[in-house]
């Protein structure tokens, strides 16, 4: 079903919740304006993370196709939808939400969680 690699995937959840988990990095639950891009200015407010940059270059590196596959799980992961519209979601995600899906994903608080719940519903863990 996935096209991404497990360890890939578990890499990617690491180095997210390595990023958040950082005093200084302040995630706003929304912009104070539509024009705001608030996820970018993270990005760029801190583009010498390590952690970011790892995760930032490991989501790079992946086809549209996974990139779309890693905002599906996420979106599985927080509810959105279900395990039963999994091609649904990754054909959602396939276009603007892949291109930028380092920034989509870590405009998220909890992605590194919700990440973690969509792929314990597709049947597998990190933990393995």
């Amino acid at each position: 079903m996935l096209h991404i690699a497990l360890d890939s995937l578990c890499h990617i959840i690491d180095k997210a919740r390595e990023f958040q988990a950082k005093e200084e990095v302040v995630i706003p639950d929304s912009p104070s304006s539509p024009t705001e891009d608030w996820a970018l200015q993270i990005l760029a407010d801190h583009s010498e993370d390590y952690s970011l940059r790892e995760m930032t270059q490991a989501i790079g590196e992946m086809s549209q196709r996974q990139r779309a596959e890693l905002i599906a799980i996420m979106w599985i992961g927080r509810g959105d939808y279900s395990l039963d519209e999994w091609e649904t979601a990754v054909d959602d995600a396939i276009g603007d939400y892949s291109l930028r899906a380092a920034t989509y994903l870590l405009a998220h608080p909890m992605v590194s969680d919700d990440l973690e719940e969509g792929l314990l519903a597709l049947g597998y863990s990190c933990q393995e």
